[in-house]
């Protein structure tokens, strides 16, 4: 697997935490001579991987893949099964991956899937010292680890989605009030789209304010989609003809391109300059849990 040059991922947190834990585990298993762990962002196009020798290893530090590259983990993470076998047995099916493992320690290889909820959240990877067999037993123990890791990740993700709403604007008192779940995927775009304009809809927001806020809204979402590379929360709060909106996503500001302005047709850059052209007011706030950007539409 080939780094991304300058990358330094924001995996933090519970989530950190998380693989602290589970890279202990995993280098505890008989003949592991090292772990790592993949975790899709970016919309899936990269991935963040970790890895460790041995338990107790600290730091745990983080860099950037490409999740197209052809090899076992990211097989495992784009199928959702385990890729598991002796060097000579992998060959044919990642010939390149393979050749860099010569003259190493490694001879044999397991790549499972971290699976929770009928979806496949990232995958593990273990390099062995000595062929264990893979007996049918034997791999079906490893992806029961990637279940009990993956149910683990889930579980986090889910406190800290929490932490998220919790730490979202108070709302007025009597304000009518909606909160959304955006995926770490750019399709889920569309979709919160959609929600926002049915919600607005049913609030009976009018059309020209609607139209605005689904724009606005599209850029800061898809900053933190595709430029901060994970999923977001979103809360909609309308009251007294004020309409405001709320991006909350864990994690670092994302660090957006410079819009080139000989380029009319470039989007993501003049995100942010369409959002205060069109906003009444709007802005940022960062904490230790996370990072908002949030705009108002006013009657």
């Amino acid at each position: 697997m080939n780094a991304a040059a300058g990358s330094d991922p924001a995996v933090a947190g519970p989530t950190h935490a998380w693989a602290e834990q589970s890279l202990d585990a995993l280098t505890s298993l008989p003949g592991v001579r090292r772990a790592g762990l993949a975790l899709p962002e970016g919309g899936g196009r990269r991935l963040n991987f970790t890895s460790a020798e041995h338990p107790g290893q600290r730091p745990v530090t983080w860099c950037q893949v490409d999740a197209y590259d052809d090899v076992p983990l990211n097989t495992a993470v784009r199928s959702g099964r385990a890729v598991v076998g002796d060097l000579g047995q992998l060959e044919a099916s990642h010939p390149a991956f393979i050749e860099r493992q010569r003259g190493t320690e490694t001879r044999a290889l397991a790549a499972v899937p971290l699976v929770a909820d009928g979806h496949t959240l990232g995958a593990f990877v273990l390099f062995y010292r000595h062929s264990p067999g893979f007996a049918d037993g034997a791999v079906r123990e490893l992806l029961d680890l990637g279940a009990r890791l993956g149910e683990a990740l889930l579980g986090t993700r889910t406190a800290q989605a929490g932490a998220l709403d919790a730490r979202m604007r108070t709302p007025a008192a009597g304000a009518q009030v909606a909160l959304f779940a955006v995926a770490d995927d750019p399709a889920a775009v569309g979709p919160v789209r959609q929600e926002l304009r049915a919600t607005l809809s049913a609030w009976e927001v009018d059309r020209d304010m609607t139209d605005t806020a689904a724009l606005c809204m599209s850029e800061l979402v898809t900053n933190a989609v595709v430029h901060a590379g994970s999923g977001c929360h979103v809360q909609v709060t309308w009251g007294e003809g004020t309409l405001t909106v709320e991006v909350r996503n864990p994690g670092h500001p994302p660090a957006l391109p410079e819009p080139d302005l000989r380029d009319p047709l470039q989007v993501h850059g003049r995100g942010l300059q369409l959002v205060d052209a069109l906003a009444s007011r709007w802005g940022s706030d960062r904490d230790d849990d996370g990072f908002s950007a949030w705009f108002v539409l006013e009657g």
